[in-house]
């Protein structure tokens, strides 16, 4: 029986980049490396078994798609104009510095000046999953250094995207670059007016119709549809690339009130997506390519991991910020990825890359991932050395956001819910809700609450509602993804908060306690221990006999709980 080549793909390839993901991560090393390696093992340069290298790379472009429409929909234009004074002429200082000095390396390399000039800003653009995940790893995603750094990385995915739309017009043979860049740039600007003006009604509109449903299922099926659709009508309509459309239909849904819950429900399609999109990459290389090009691997490597922070360190320090601040920005800033990748696809397919360029790409984004970790190691660490000015501003962010009131998560916002939240207020502690009604999300805001329309298992909904710098979450509610999947999400963002947990059975209680449940209080158990202390009452027992006995019976009901799980 014949096997079809996309399974032997997905079986093969996904199978690969689990098991080298988790080398890397077990090495301190982050999964992108292993994914790439999964693509060099499986790919046509080694001995064993080869996907079918023309499968892989069409479900790398949805790959590609579902990563813009990512990325537009985690683009918050406040969060860039907080710190657009130094991010922006940071951002575009850098990408003109280095992919210059690229240009020259590669000319003098033997590149012509086009292929230079891609080579070089394709190593000037940074990893934007690496570096989230080394500002989240430091604990330093929430001070001003990382929304310096996050802002730095918004405005370069920006830079980027502009020049994926603008760089076939200007490598077209014949063509004027003021002519095609005019062009190229009323295009744009006609397509974004096309998705935020009809887009912007229309795209709202269908997912308020399809969360009436209340279907999971339709939820994500809809939001797929809106980022594949719109991706393809700005292909078919303005001659841009699908990959844009979605980016554009990712800034729309961003900006409405399914932000939260988009992100949850669709983004792990992305994720495995991407991973195929990285194993392609990495079935492009050919191993005995760092025997034939020592020079131009080394030549990239340098470029990315000294050449790259350095331009970043005296920017920041031009633009007046402090030295160690600078550091800790530029440290992040020390590696390549999957914009990278894009670009230098691009580069290819229009015939302006070489082949031998976009290999040492791929070399210098594994080295440099993996070099990353050690570049950080010399990086300050915000909670031990920050400047007396940053603690002031730190400290200032902080007042702002969360005024002199200790935050509580509540998830769910039925009678439970309700009643916590309205005692948790008159105590002075701001409740933050995290609720999957859609309706009651929008009452909450009308009346000025914080209110977060989501699912608390995800990690978005979660950071959304403030869970980073919360005290407590209260479970008051069942939850579709499993209650003590929010625990461990929660303790993930936060380790320090107390976790509350409502229980409809007893059974339920030994997982909750084992996801990091500071305590579970069951439906079964607390209905059981109401009914005992009533009746004990009326049949004359002391108080002290009914403590006695409640304590009793909560260690029997957590035992009950842990041998159900057991058995």
């Amino acid at each position: 029986m014949h096997t079809p080549d996309l399974i032997v793909l997905l079986g093969g390839a996904l199978g690969a980049a689990l098991l080298l993901g988790l080398v890397a991560h077990r090495l301190k090393l982050p999964p992108i490396v292993g994914y790439l390696v999964a693509g060099m093992v499986v790919g046509p340069h080694t001995p064993g078994f080869v996907a079918n290298g023309e499968l892989a790379s069409e479900l790398a472009e949805v790959g590609v798609v579902l990563l813009l429409f990512g990325v537009g929909l985690e683009f918050h234009v406040e969060q860039l104009l907080a710190v657009r004074r130094v991010a922006v002429p940071a951002a575009v200082g850098q990408l003109l510095a280095v992919t210059g000095l690229g240009a020259l390396v590669a000319h003098a390399l033997g590149f012509g000046w086009t292929a230079g000039a891609v080579f070089g800003l394709a190593l000037s653009i940074t990893s934007t999953v690496v570096a989230l995940r080394s500002l989240s790893d430091r604990g330093e995603l929430h001070t001003p250094t990382g929304h310096l750094a996050v802002g730095w990385l918004v405005v370069e995915d920006l830079l980027t995207v502009l020049v994926l739309v603008l760089l076939p017009g200007l490598v077209r043979p014949g063509s004027g670059i003021v002519l095609t860049t005019l062009v190229s740039v009323a295009k744009l600007g006609a397509l974004v007016a096309f998705t935020f003006l009809g887009g912007g009604r229309a795209i709202p509109w269908l997912l308020n119709r399809v969360v009436a449903t209340r279907s999971r299922e339709l939820f994500t099926l809809a939001v797929l549809a809106v980022a594949l659709g719109v991706g393809l009508g700005a292909a078919e309509l303005f001659g841009a690339s699908i990959a844009l459309g979605a980016f554009l239909a990712g800034i729309v849904v961003g900006r409405s009130e399914f932000a939260s819950r988009a992100a949850s429900e669709a983004l792990p399609m992305r994720d495995a997506f991407a991973v195929l999109f990285f194993v392609s990459v990495g079935m492009l290389f050919e191993p005995s390519f760092l025997v034939h090009e020592p020079l131009l691997v080394a030549a990239a490597l340098a470029l990315v991991v000294l050449a790259k922070p350095l331009t970043c360190l005296l920017l920041l320090l031009l633009l007046g910020r402090p030295a160690k601040s600078a550091l800790a920005v530029a440290a992040t800033r020390g590696q390549i990825g999957e914009f990278s990748f894009i670009l230098a696809a691009l580069g290819a397919e229009l015939g302006v890359l070489p082949a031998r360029a976009g290999s040492a790409l791929i070399a210098a984004s594994i080295l440099s991932i993996t070099l990353n970790p050690l570049l950080l190691r010399f990086a300050p660490r915000a909670r031990n050395i920050v400047p007396e000015r940053e603690r002031l501003e730190a400290k200032a962010t902080t007042s702002r956001r969360r005024p002199h009131r200790h935050r509580v998560l509540v998830v769910g916002f039925g009678p439970v819910g309700r009643t916590v939240s309205r005692l948790l207020e008159e105590s002075g502690i701001e409740p933050s809700v995290v609720e999957m009604n859609l309706d009651t999300v929008r009452t909450l805001r009308a009346a000025g609450k914080n209110a977060v329309y989501g699912d608390a298992s995800r990690l978005d909904a979660l950071t959304e509602a403030g869970a980073a710098e919360a005290v407590g979450v209260i479970l008051s509610a069942p939850v579709e993804g499993g209650a003590d999947a929010v625990v461990l999400r929660a303790r993930e963002l936060n380790p320090k908060l107390f976790v509350v947990a409502r229980a409809t059975y007893l059974t339920e209680v030994a997982a909750l306690k084992r996801a990091g449940a500071d305590i579970v209080f069951s439906g079964e158990g607390e209905i059981a221990l109401a009914m005992a202390e009533f009746t004990l009452e009326r049949l004359g027992a002391t108080r002290e006999q009914i403590d006695r006995e409640r304590a009793r019976v909560h260690t029997e009901l957590d035992l009950g709980g842990n041998a159900a799980e057991e058995a």
